[in-house]
């Protein structure tokens, strides 16, 4: 069973998926390998009964039906893989039914709160022009964590105003840059070759003058919204978030956030323009209604 999930791993990394997706997807199909081992099963004994006792096992894990989702999602993916190249026969994992998922309304900073955050990180020191520099340009351009500490200082163009974004699969895309945005990356620009290891591309280091990584920046978001005395549940979307529902409020057209943020389906931005129309009609409510 791992030389077949070898298999399909190799197959996958061909595919320019992220390494986090990859090590995703391994992870879901080990599970269910362990799962149907101590089933005495294999890949191909697999049936409709093993499918539904995994679904089982998952939920009673208490996992949310968006993962279980994942999980399968996985699995089929997977099957499918082995059943092109005669692996297996068809499967019951290929068809099988997703359970529906309650789709949550992400967490989104007031634009007071944002103003809030930004204005924290000390710009009298380089670890706080280089904070402010990464928060103003998130905000700013929307862009995923992975994408702001992958940028290069080539993809940023200060005098046309824009920032070149390679998102899932390399697809590229230009992102307008605003002036506080281009005002505070200057003032890092100037100092960022106080760091180490000056002959990185990279635009953002960490303090030891390397790559940032994800859980680096998440150390910062989540020590200036503590400090701002914010208690929202947030996470390293929520300036993504934040952003499209800002642009959105501000009268914005819903297929433009599409493009701004890389989403290949405007159902995935629907979710943006159902969270301003909810809040709308909260605050038509609190001045309309005499009680309110």
């Amino acid at each position: 069973m791992d030389e077949l999930i070898e298999k399909y791993l190799n197959f996958i990394k061909n595919k320019n998926l992220s390494k986090n997706t990859v090590e995703a997807y391994q992870r879901d199909i080990n599970k269910f390998k362990n799962f149907i081992m101590e089933r005495n099963e294999s890949f191909a004994m697999v049936d409709d009964i093993t499918v539904m006792c995994y679904v089982q096992s998952l939920i009673n894990e208490s996992m949310a039906n968006s993962s279980i989702n994942r999980n399968i999602v996985t699995l089929r993916n997977f099957y499918k893989f082995l059943n092109k190249n005669d692996f297996i026969k068809d499967s019951p994992v290929i068809d099988y039914e997703l359970p529906r998922v309650k789709r949550n309304m992400p967490e989104v900073l007031t634009i007071e709160e944002v103003d809030k955050v930004l204005s924290l990180p000390d710009i009298n020191t380089h670890k706080g022009i280089r904070d402010r520099a990464m928060l103003e340009l998130m905000y700013a351009t929307g862009i995923k964590v992975s994408e702001l500490i992958n940028l290069n200082v080539f993809d940023i163009n200060l005098d046309m105003a824009y920032i070149r974004c390679k998102g899932s699969k390399n697809k590229e895309r230009i992102i307008p840059l605003g002036s506080v945005a281009i005002k505070y990356i200057e003032e890092y620009l100037h100092v960022r070759n106080s760091y180490m290891n000056v002959d990185s591309t990279l635009l953002f280091l960490n303090s030891r003058g390397k790559k940032m990584t994800r859980q680096g920046f998440w150390k910062i978001v989540k020590q200036y919204v503590k400090d701002a005395g914010i208690e929202k549940d947030i996470n390293l979307y929520t300036f993504r978030h934040s952003f499209a529902v800002h642009l959105l409020q501000n009268g914005a057209d819903i297929k433009s956030v599409q493009e701004l943020l890389g989403h290949v389906d405007v159902t995935a931005t629907q979710v943006y323009f159902d969270i301003t129309k909810k809040n709308k009609l909260s605050e038509v409510y609190k001045k309309a209604h005499p009680r309110a």
